[in-house]
Order: structure tokens, then C-alpha cells, then sequence
């Protein structure tokens, strides 16, 4: 009996503001076409913004013509900063359609410069009918020839004018060269010890730790897969700059090139232990701390273990 009084009661409640079936259905379905209504006015204005901002950009004659936006419609400025984005193959292909624009020489100037930045020619006043374009296919001739024989290589480089016969230029021209392979590079330069001292000359190692430096160096002057001679001739070039580029901090550490030649064996040593899948017992901090300062007495147990801490959470130093 209560519970049928307080349906009636519901009843007559919900009728009274209007929440009827009917009513809430109503209302329900204007609340829909308000909301559609809201959605298609923004799908207008987003759609009316995209069309504003199409005809700013199009740059057609006429409506029925089709195809891809003519680069000589723009202006040069522009035209330009959207050819420097392409590579050589795509800047070729390019002038083809604008042949303008796309044998600009600025532009092949970029190309060049960016993937070799130092070349003799650079510094030089032009030839009769120089062209960055041509200079830029001898410059890649060149490359593929170093790839295949160093010796053939800088040879060629040499015979266009490009590079001058001195250590200096080449070294500056590898250091700043990043298509030549890194295993005839490294065949090259051992060969080369004049170019070596040259290219060791040009790191900065100034306020840097040093197992990163050892890293940067490393990535300029791929270390031999091979414990030998040549290895010891890396590392010993690398403590003597090193300490050069870095005078107050060797008197505060009191480290010695000897030291840190120490040091820099130990990082590499380490650095194997710690990520060849080889090695079951990794060497310990407390070990690492040990057998350094064993060899390197003068070195504070602080320092070794920020070496330690660096390749364990960083990696190798030479990989």
C-alpha cells in the first residue's frame, strides 16, 4: 500500500517539471540538433580558415590547372628555403622542372658545405667556369674513391684542386667529413702519422669529462678492433691533448699524461667488462676503484668512481 501511494506520488512529481517520457524524449532530441548545430557552425569556420589559408598559398593561373605548385610563382626566398630541404638526387630532379632555381648556386653551395665543411678550394678565389654543382660531384667522386683506396682518394682530391698537398688540409678535411668509411680511414691514418697529428690537434677537449672525451675522440679516429701499436699510439696522443686542453685541471687532480694514459686503458678495459655478453662476473665498483689506483696511485678514490658510475650508466667509450 505505501509503496503504491509513493509511485503515484513519483508519478505526478516528475509530470509536474516536465520529465514525462515524452518530454524527456523532446527534450533529448533538442539538445542533439543544438548540438549538431554547434558542431557543423565549427566544421564551417575550421573548413572556411582551411580554404582562406589555401588561396594565400595557391599560387595557379587558373582554377582547371592541376599539378604541383609552381616554385617560379613564389618568391625567390621562398622557392629557395623549400629547395634547400632536398638532397642532391632530388635538388638534379628538381632542375629538371626548375632548372633556375635549382642549379642556384647557393644551393649547391649548401650541399657541399654540409657534408664536407672544409675543402682547400674554399679559401680559394674560383677557376674559369667553376660551379658548386660540379664541385659537388668530384667532391662525391672523390669520397667513393677514398671508400674504395685512401691513397686513390686524396690523390683525386689533389688532382681537381680541392685539397692542397699538406697534413694540415687533410686532416682538417677529415675531421670535417663525415661520408668517408671509418675502416679505410683508420688503415689511412696509420699510415699517415703526419695527418694523425694533425687531426688529434684539432679536438677540444677543454672542461670535459674525460671518459667523454675519450668518446668524441674515438668517433673522430675509430679506435682498432685490436689491442697493438697503433692503439697505444691513439691513447697516447689523446692523454698528451687532452691534458693540454685541460692545464687546471691536471694540477688539480695532480695527473700526469702517463696518468691519464692510465686511466684511459683501465675506461676501456672496463668498458668491455661491463657490455660483452662474454663476461659472467662483472668487475665491481669497489674492484675498478681497487685496480686503478694500484696503477695510478696519485688519483683520488672519488675521481675513479665517477669514472666507473659514467661507463656503467653511459657505455663503452670506443664503441
Amino acid at each position: 500500500m505505501g509503496q503504491g501511494l509513493w509511485r503515484v506520488a513519483r508519478n505526478q512529481q516528475l509530470q509536474h517539471q516536465g520529465y514525462s517520457g515524452q518530454g524527456y524524449l523532446t527534450r533529448e532530441h533538442g539538445r542533439r540538433i543544438a548540438s549538431n548545430n554547434v558542431s557543423n557552425t565549427s566544421h564551417r569556420k575550421q573548413t572556411q580558415g582551411g580554404i582562406d589559408i589555401y588561396h594565400l598559398l595557391k599560387t595557379r593561373k587558373s582554377k582547371e590547372q592541376e599539378g604541383f605548385i609552381n616554385l617560379e610563382m613564389l618568391p625567390p626566398e621562398l622557392s629557395f628555403t623549400i629547395l634547400s630541404y632536398l638532397n642532391a638526387t632530388d635538388l638534379c630532379l628538381a632542375s629538371c622542372v626548375w632548372q633556375d632555381l635549382a642549379n642556384d648556386e647557393l644551393l649547391w653551395q649548401g650541399l657541399c658545405k654540409s657534408t664536407w665543411g672544409h675543402c682547400s678550394i674554399y679559401n680559394k678565389n674560383p677557376p674559369l667556369g667553376f660551379s658548386f654543382r660540379k664541385l659537388y660531384m668530384q667532391l662525391d667522386e672523390g669520397s667513393l674513391t677514398f671508400n674504395a683506396n685512401p691513397d686513390e682518394g686524396v690523390s683525386y682530391f689533389m688532382s681537381k684542386g680541392i685539397l692542397d698537398d699538406s697534413p694540415k688540409e687533410i686532416a682538417k678535411f677529415i675531421f670535417c667529413t663525415r661520408t668517408l668509411n671509418w675502416k679505410k680511414l683508420r688503415i689511412y691514418l696509420d699510415e699517415r702519422r703526419d695527418v694523425l697529428d694533425d687531426l688529434v690537434t684539432l679536438h677540444n677537449f677543454r672542461n670535459q669529462f674525460l671518459p667523454n672525451a675519450l668518446r668524441e675522440f674515438f668517433r673522430h679516429i675509430h679506435a682498432p678492433e685490436e689491442r697493438g701499436e697503433y692503439l697505444e699510439t691513439l691513447i697516447t696522443k689523446f692523454s698528451h691533448r687532452f691534458c693540454a686542453c685541460n692545464p687546471d685541471l691536471m694540477r688539480e687532480l695532480g695527473l700526469s699524461p702517463d696518468a691519464v694514459y692510465v686511466l684511459c686503458y683501465s675506461l676501456i678495459l672496463l668498458s668491455i667488462d661491463l657490455t660483452s655478453p662474454h663476461v659472467k662476473n662483472k668487475m665491481s665498483k669497489r674492484e675498478f676503484i681497487r685496480n686503478t689506483r694500484r696503477a695510478a696511485q696519485n688519483i683520488s678514490e672519488d675521481f675513479v668512481g665517477h669514472l666507473y658510475d659514467n661507463i656503467y650508466l653511459i657505455g663503452h667509450v670506443a664503441a
